[in-house]
Order: C-alpha cells, then structure tokens, then sequence
C-alpha cells in the first residue's frame, strides 16, 4: 500500500518539536510529561473518527480492522505535551501558583465544572446529525468559554497558545501534504465534510488545531492552581 507508513511517520514527526521543547528548556519538563501522558489516553478515541472523518493505512492495518491504531498513541502523546508548553516556552514564562484568596473567590465555586464541561459536551455533541470531527471542535471552543469566565487570567494563554499550536499543526500539515501527494484526497472523507480546502488543507483540521490549542494551553495550570509568570 502506498500510503501504509505515512501516518507513522506523520505522528511521529510530532515528537521531534516535543523532544526539542523538552532537551532545551528543562524548566518544563514535568509540565510537558504530565501534559503528555494525560493526553495519551485520548488515543482511545481513534475508532470514533475512522471511518466517518478518515480512513488512514496504519501499522498492522489496526485502523481498519479495530479503528484503533498505534498511531494515534503517539500522536496524542506528542501534542498533549507541546501544546500544553508552547505559550510559556515563546513568551518566556514561567509556572506560578494562584494565591489562596484568588482561589477562594466566587467564580471558582464552578472550577469542577468548568474543567469537565470539554468532556461532558463531546459525548452529547457526538450524537448529533454531524461528522464527529464537528463535536469534538465544538466541545473544545465551548469548553474554552466557561474555562476563561472561571480563570480570567488564563485568556491569554489559551488564545496566543491556540495561534501557535495552529502555526505548528499547520506547518506539519504542510509537510505531510507535500510529501505524501494525493494522501489527504484519499485519507479523509472530504465528501461527508465542508469541503473546504486551504492550500490543499481540510478546514477541519485547522479549525481543530486552533481549537485544540485554545483549551490545552491553559489546561494545565486551570487543573493545578498555577499561573504563568514573567520569568
């Protein structure tokens, strides 16, 4: 099969950026495995989307045969722990706590809440008469609002975070649609989407990877009571 290593390759290529974040600044380290490992799970979710929004060739053709695949493992492993860095690592900040008495504020009463509703909505949203790519984007920008109206000081995070997991979700997009010519045509199911193509890119997937980085980058410190400071 023509196409049969390239998701391989493509996830994996993920891990170069993850690899570079982590050897160069070691301040974020634990951030970045932490990160990492909570996303690693998610891969789990791979035979929601195959075949509805793409059929790619996997190791072992485990994609086909289950819906699951080895691949989405370590593409969820990878993003997990840049995106959740990549605000703090650009801007050159650093990880600071929320005081007790910010904590104790009357907002924070939904703090549970709001951490949840992401993966409280996906599961409603899936059943909806949509392409499941669609509720998961959904999930991810609605799970953005009640996030900021909780923590107000992660706005920015979350919004400059989203611009640059954007730029490096595309730039890789790029990189696979140039290499792999034909590859995005026969792997996604254009015709059950928008059809809209950007540079030759599904609008779907870089509305995905704003959103995605919009609710990641500022996951984190929402979950561990922390903020980014000036370094």
């Amino acid at each position: 099969m023509i196409y049969h290593y390239v998701w391989l390759v493509w996830s994996s290529a993920f891990l170069l950026p993850w690899v570079l974040l982590y050897s160069l600044f070691p301040q974020h380290r634990p951030v970045m495995w932490r990160a990492s490992l909570f996303m690693l799970p998610f891969g789990l979710t791979e035979p929601i989307f195959v075949p509805e929004y793409w059929n790619p060739p996997s190791l072992f053709e485990l994609a086909q045969r289950t819906g699951f695949d080895i691949e989405s493992f370590i593409f969820s492993f990878a993003i997990g722990g840049i995106a959740a860095v990549l605000y703090n690592v650009i801007l050159h900040k650093r990880m600071g706590v929320v005081s007790p008495i910010e904590r104790h504020q009357w907002r924070h009463g939904w703090h549970r809440w709001a951490l949840a509703v992401p993966f409280v909505l996906f599961p409603i949203l899936y059943f909806l008469p949509w392409n499941p790519i669609y509720a998961g984007i959904a999930a991810l920008v609605l799970g953005a609002i009640p996030a900021v109206l909780c923590r107000p000081d992660l706005k920015s995070n979350m919004v400059v975070g989203g611009v640059l997991f954007f730029v490096i979700y595309t730039t890789f997009l790029l990189g696979l649609k140039w290499s792999a010519p034909g590859y995005i045509e026969q792997v996604w199911n254009l015709k059950d989407l928008s059809g809209v193509l950007i540079y030759g890119l599904p609008l779907e997937e870089l509305i995905f990877a704003f959103s995605f980085g919009l609710i990641y980058s500022g996951l984190y410190e929402h979950f561990t009571w922390k903020r980014s400071v000036a370094e």
